[in-house]
């Protein structure tokens, strides 16, 4: 994983974009925090790595106090190793949780204005957390622009970005002609709101004004809290950097959910009057003028923000806050354990490398050459197929249809439900040759034909045809040769770009086909199952019954938000994703 910072991002457009179509005009997903406080994003970067944001520039907040109210109780005993050992929790350099502050947003922030919405805040992080801060958090501020310079000045890495292409392409979200590097960076890189560094334990917002800065409540919270989660358990921790994608994802659904479930308080607390909250002003645009990001990267992502805030509650409904500590120290390993709060297991993979003539993984990359896209993944494959290519592999609407309070959209589908493990290993072939293959592993049979069934239909959107035993898409973003095989609860998708290629990749598949002997015993009797046998087939016609209408009103996708609402904020740099 290439962590390295955890970078604050709105959330206000989410719902938005996948809220019911209201205007003429299109919702968008661009990425910057906005004027309502809403769950904001960001993402656990490498603590260990350099910091590059020695280029930039902040204006700083010095220590000071503020007349202090006096009904709170006394300091908390199991505290004394703290900066702030002598106050109570609720109550920081002067400053209660429940004072009243003289700060206005209209112009942009003084420096002694952002020292008193600061300390207060983190009194108010201490107060819903119920734990004081060990130290003091500095808060800076740098411009939009010099966080855009800092992204820019990032090396590159060709072999992650070859291998990483095949995982993006494995789920059917960045085709042939992109570059997933690319598309993250779209996705990750518009006008982010603010980021926490375990590497230098402070919080940086990011702001259109260096010189008069807004800050968003809810941001500032969430970057608050992790810099307490820091100041507990060590956010540079390798703990807290997944090995894969799916992991990674699970790991930020205690790590997100925690501070995520934390913001929904604060913002309950505002909204009812219990909290004077300093005001936002509101902007009149995206913040960004770049192209339009991609929405299945942003669904993967965005999921441990939607679920993990419902986790949270959950633990502490059960446990209180203590089991959220305890999580902390023992994350979830999979997203399928943060959708479904199981501690269920992944069931162990054995494979073996048999590609021949040229055909090499990428011993170096992932686990052992394999990354793991995991449930979350998974669904938003489905979704983004069925968004934007017709695909009959679920209804896309249902992602708005959250079934927890505390959760923003639902991750839960039919195919995609029952995920035991997976592992998709990227291969090459001299510089332009590139395929991979992915091994799925489902709870049980009817789980892995649900997996097969759908991916079917996807490979049918894309006008998939029947050569020997293997499914060929001619044209288009996903286009190469696709052997699928099943095999009790495993489905194995084999992808290059030619039937050769195929073969070369996974022989043992090959030989099958070869010797007559079926991938998936049985007959397909639903509209998008893959037949594999060892004549050729012609695809069937699509069933317009399953088809999407994209102009049915439901999800309004695009990249203008304009007048409508404001912008959505994406996770951000040193991503591996």
């Amino acid at each position: 994983m290439r962590r390295a910072l955890i970078l604050a991002m709105s959330v206000l457009m989410v719902t938005a974009m996948f809220a019911p179509v209201v205007t003429a005009a299109p919702p968008g997903a661009a990425d910057d925090r906005t004027a309502v406080p809403t769950p904001s994003f960001d993402t656990t970067v490498d603590g260990d790595a350099e910091s590059p944001l020695s280029t930039s520039e902040p204006v700083g907040i010095s220590g000071g106090s503020a007349t202090a109210s006096t009904d709170n109780e006394t300091a908390d005993p199991d505290e004394e190793d703290s900066e702030f050992s002598g106050e109570p929790i609720g109550k920081v350099n002067g400053y209660w949780h429940n004072d009243s502050i003289d700060v206005d947003q209209a112009d942009g922030l003084t420096d002694e204005e952002l020292e008193a919405y600061v300390y207060r805040k983190m009194a108010r992080v201490e107060e819903i957390r119920d734990q004081k801060y060990r130290s003091d958090v500095p808060v800076d501020v740098m411009t939009r622009e010099e966080f855009r310079e800092m992204r820019e000045e990032r090396e590159s890495d060709a072999e992650f970005n070859r291998w990483n292409d095949q995982v993006w392409k494995g789920l059917f979200i960045v085709g042939e002609d992109e570059s997933s590097e690319a598309e993250i960076d779209t996705v990750f890189s518009g006008a982010v709101a603010g980021f926490y560094s375990p590497a230098e334990d402070r919080v940086v917002i990011v702001t259109d004004d260096g010189d008069n800065p807004v800050v968003d409540g809810s941001t500032l919270l969430h970057e608050l809290g992790h810099a307490m989660q820091d100041q507990y358990h060590n956010l540079s921790d390798p703990t807290y950097r997944g090995a894969t994608q799916d992991a990674d994802l699970a790991i930020d659904g205690i790590v997100e959910g925690e501070v995520v479930y934390m913001e929904h308080i604060y913002e309950e607390r505002c909204e009812s009057g219990e909290w004077e909250c300093v005001e936002t002003p509101a902007t009149d645009g995206t913040g960004d003028d770049g192209p339009e990001p991609n929405l299945g990267i942003f669904l993967t992502v965005f999921q441990p923000y939607s679920d993990g805030p419902g986790y949270a509650a959950d633990i502490v409904e059960e446990d209180g806050w203590e089991g959220i500590a305890d999580r902390m120290d023992e994350p979830p390993k999979s997203t399928t354990q943060v959708i479904h709060r199981t501690d269920r297991e992944p069931t162990p993979i054995d494979y073996e490398h048999t590609a021949e003539s040229g055909w090499e993984h990428y011993p170096d990359q992932g686990v052992e050459g394999a990354d793991t896209v995991g449930e979350a993944s998974i669904y938003a494959m489905f979704w983004y197929q069925a968004r934007f290519h017709n695909a009959d592999t679920i209804d896309w609407r249902e992602f708005s249809q959250a079934d927890h309070p505390r959760e923003t959209y639902n991750y839960v589908s039919e195919p995609s439900s029952g995920w035991a493990n997976d592992e998709l290993y990227p291969y090459r072939r001299g510089d332009d040759q590139d395929g991979y293959v992915w091994v799925t592993e489902w709870e049980t049979t009817t789980d892995a034909q649900q997996f097969r069934d759908a991916y079917g239909a996807m490979l049918e959107a894309h006008d998939v045809r029947q050569d020997d035993g293997y499914h060929v898409i001619d044209d288009g973003p996903f286009r190469g040769a696709y052997l699928v095989s099943t095999d009790d609860t495993r489905v194995t998708i084999v992808h290059g770009p030619t039937i050769g290629a195929v073969s070369d990749i996974r022989p043992d598949l090959a030989a099958e086909i070869r010797d007559g002997t079926p991938t998936d015993p049985g007959e397909p009797d639903e509209p998008g199952e893959i037949e594999t046998t060892t004549e050729p087939d012609a695809p069937d016609a699509p069933d317009d019954d399953g088809a999407i209408d994209l102009e049915t009103p439901g999800f309004g996708i695009g990249i203008a938000v304009a007048a409508l609402l404001a912008t959505i904020a994406l996770l951000g740099a040193g991503r591996r994703r």
